[in-house]
């Protein structure tokens, strides 16, 4: 049986994403991160802004850019999502009726800003789903995926109702507006390094977004690093993110800080190998427990190694043989299987 056949039997397995997630709002910065991705391969996302990245007066022709680009020969891996207004915006149903209604098919997702409770998200996958079903992006396994932005109280309030959706693939947190939504009781240093990993509210919103989405299998998506010149404070953040928070991925707002995301949340090489060794013995006692240099080893400690070998694939690293054999594709159901012509011999006959 395939790995993720066995160590999740009758769960759904938990998301994973790309760790980076990069943010581009002008027609400049979505056409150079376009040839970045391009380049490095689709170890990062693309999420195109229309929230802050069109002008004043300007939304309409800016939605319609967007999914002109989306839909290009530019969007070579179909990993490029799109953040649309918020859903009390007078813009956010024509953000979705233009770039949905018309790049549904090559969306990764639709990220939902400052909502203020789970009926609010709700309400917008609603009018996203109206529009995305026109455009033949349908129900169940091929819905157009939501990523939701907690930085409101009312969403954090929600946040494990809001995770529990079964649209929603990825949280992320605000941690800007999440700030100022205090009224300076929280000070402006802690948007940032150090502050941010130990002010006490702050802390609390992380940790809440970050619980509620392990708990319903989604993907936990840090805050940005405001710094944009220094790729050590970037590396610093991500690593702290997911080491002690728990996070999986991260913002990016500059092409500086996409490779120092990428490779802090990437496993060790030394861990990727472990995991293949460990797995692969598994395997061989048909995922029954096995004991490796004097460690006992089950299905509960093979789920973590398993995520080891996603996570260093969709990091891009070279895995070695025994991790690639492992994670090679789930085999198509019988009945998804083409099926051979039939012979004409008995009618020639």
């Amino acid at each position: 049986m395939h790995p993720s056949e066995v160590l999740f039997q009758g769960e759904r397995q938990p998301l994973l994403l790309p760790a980076c997630d990069h943010y581009a709002g002008s027609e400049k910065l979505m056409r150079k991160s376009m040839a970045l991705q391009q380049e490095l391969g689709p170890v990062f996302d693309i999420t195109f802004d229309c929230e802050d990245g069109a002008a004043a007066g300007n939304e309409e022709a800016h939605a319609h850019l967007v999914a002109e680009l989306v839909n290009s020969a530019d969007n070579k891996f179909n990993r490029i999502g799109v953040r649309v207004h918020d859903v009390s915006s007078p813009h956010f149903a024509r953000d979705v009726e233009i770039i949905a209604g018309a790049a549904a098919s090559r969306l990764a997702y639709l990220v939902l800003p400052k909502p203020d409770s789970v009926q609010d998200v709700m309400k917008a996958i609603d009018v996203i789903n109206s529009h995305a079903v026109k455009a033949g992006r349908g129900n169940g396994a091929n819905e157009l995926p939501v990523h939701v932005l907690i930085e409101t109280h009312g969403a954090l309030r929600g946040v494990f109702a809001i995770a529990a959706l079964p649209q929603v693939e990825c949280l992320s947190f605000g941690i800007m507006d999440f700030v100022s939504s205090h009224y300076g009781a929280i000070p402006a240093n802690a948007m940032r390094t150090p502050n941010q990993f130990v002010h006490p509210l702050v802390v609390r919103a992380k940790l809440e977004i970050a619980a509620a989405c392990h708990a319903h299998g989604k993907v936990p998506s840090h805050n940005v690093t405001t710094d944009i010149k220094d790729s050590a404070v970037v590396a610093n953040d991500a690593q702290r993110a997911l080491a002690e928070f728990g996070y999986t991925r991260m913002w990016s707002i500059h092409p500086s800080q996409i490779k120092p995301v990428v490779k802090a949340f990437a496993p060790r090489l030394s861990e990727v190998n472990e995991a293949a060794a460990i797995l692969q013995e598994a395997a061989k006692a048909h995922w029954g427990p096995i004991s490796q240099h004097g460690r006992l080893h089950d299905r509960a400690s093979y789920r973590y190694y398993w995520t080891i070998l996603q996570r260093a694939r969709l990091a891009g690293l070279n895995l070695p043989e025994a991790a690639a054999q492992l994670l090679q594709p789930l085999p198509a159901p019988a009945s998804e299987t083409p099926q051979a012509p039939q012979s004409n011999a008995t009618e020639n006959t």
